[in-house]
């Protein structure tokens, strides 16, 4: 398979500029002040569909014949790739056919849909899928679009990379999320081209370190499981054609953990009002979780999407709130009378802690008789604030149990 240069890169973006969105590269006042350096956020969580996706659709469903055209596409996708494909199959008058796995959430799938793309659910996970969506191919006659294994995708992500150098010649590091490994790879090639002593460090999910596992086998490696809150970076299997990229152009891969992932999210949407998803907020993870030691001052990170359901971002938010010390939940055993509630929450209440959720438990967590669990759900000030709290019950002679 061919590998893309910086002329196709260059190339395709003169001929997606029209359909796709120069998304911002902003200096954030807030990050650039906690880290002491120039933190830039480059923004595809604002591109359209809501990822970076639709660029290298783009560049692909352009670089087809007429013919190929009227046969249509099809692909196989959980989120941001399938949105991609069909909004720009739409546009260009292509018919699209997107496999999903049958756990796709529904509003990624109506998102879909919406774009005008026949969806198809099929399989319990992305495998399963793309393995109906090469089935499909051979029956239908339609062009397959892999999300990363081909040199045009790859090209139509690295514009990423033009953007930002124009706009920021002095970038020192470009920090980029790693999935399939067609973006960092287009980032890279793009980068590297340019400026070879830019650093390009990518960033993967603990539950879904593939090309991380990779690097350090020095081969393309197969994860036995996968668990990770960014599914849009979640890929099981590395691909040789991008682990070839990553081997030759990436300078570090680190990993981060879903926790702060979780806080990366919060912070985001608190600092900068921005919602980004999971897979795009790890570049930002590598920063607060202190993986990344640079000593360089001009830092970009990428966030490369913003498709976050409600109630997902609802989970996330707690969860960024615990990790925090902004939440908390505890167990304190009482006496099962009245009054003995209402003496625990004036304790509470006195160091300013809000009562958010308040639940007995008498039958079921091994309680002695007449003695009842209090379980509570307090909004928090931070650590130093929960210590104070578990200190003040303490003394006075309650022996409170903190939820990990």
């Amino acid at each position: 398979m061919k590998s893309p240069t910086l002329e196709d890169i260059q190339k395709a973006q003169k001929v997606i500029k029209d359909a796709i969105l120069h998304t911002p590269l902003k200096r954030s006042n807030y990050f650039s002040e906690l880290f002491l350096k120039n933190i830039y956020f480059k923004m595809e969580n604002l591109q359209h569909t809501g990822a970076f996706k639709v660029r290298g659709a783009r560049n692909k469903l352009l670089s087809l014949t007429d013919a190929e055209k009227k046969q249509g596409v099809i692909t196989a996708s959980a989120g941001n790739h399938a949105q991609g494909v069909a909004y720009q199959a739409k546009l260009l008058g292509t018919p699209s056919t997107i496999v999903m796995p049958e756990s796709t959430p529904m509003g990624k799938v109506q998102a879909t849909k919406s774009y005008g793309a026949k969806v198809i659910l099929k399989g319990l996970n992305y495998d399963e899928a793309y393995e109906e969506a090469l089935r499909l191919q051979e029956e239908m006659g339609a062009i397959f679009i892999h999300a990363y294994e081909d040199p045009f995708i790859i090209a139509g992500q690295g514009t990423i990379g033009l953007e930002i150098l124009e706009e920021e010649p002095k970038t020192e590091v470009i920090i980029v999320p790693i999935g399939g490994g067609g973006l960092i790879s287009g980032i890279a090639i793009a980068a590297k081209s340019l400026n070879p002593k830019i650093k390009i460090i990518g960033v993967q999910a603990d539950g879904a370190a593939t090309m991380a596992e990779s690097l350090k086998k020095g081969k393309a490696c197969v994860l036995a499981s996968m668990s990770t809150m960014a599914e849009g970076i979640a890929v099981k299997k590395a691909s040789p054609y991008t682990f070839g990229f990553i081997q030759q152009y990436v300078d570090e891969v680190v990993t981060v953990s879903d926790e702060d992932i979780a806080v990366s999210i919060l912070q985001l949407l608190e600092k900068t009002k921005m919602i980004v998803e999971g897979a795009g907020a790890v570049t930002l993870a590598s920063l607060l979780s202190k993986k990344l030691h640079l000593k360089e001052k001009n830092i970009v990170c990428l966030l490369s999407g913003g498709n976050l359901d409600v109630t997902t971002l609802a989970h996330i938010i707690e969860r960024g709130l615990v990790q925090e010390g902004r939440m908390v939940r505890l167990s304190v055993t009482v006496d099962d009378i009245p009054g003995s509630l209402q003496k625990l929450t004036k304790i509470i209440a006195d160091l300013k802690a809000n009562i958010m959720q308040v639940n007995h438990e008498r039958q079921f967590l091994n309680v002695s008789f007449g003695k009842t669990k209090i379980l509570l759900t307090l909004e928090t000030k931070g650590p130093e604030h929960i210590k104070e709290i578990l200190h003040k019950l303490e003394s006075s002679g309650y022996s409170p149990k903190q939820d990990e």
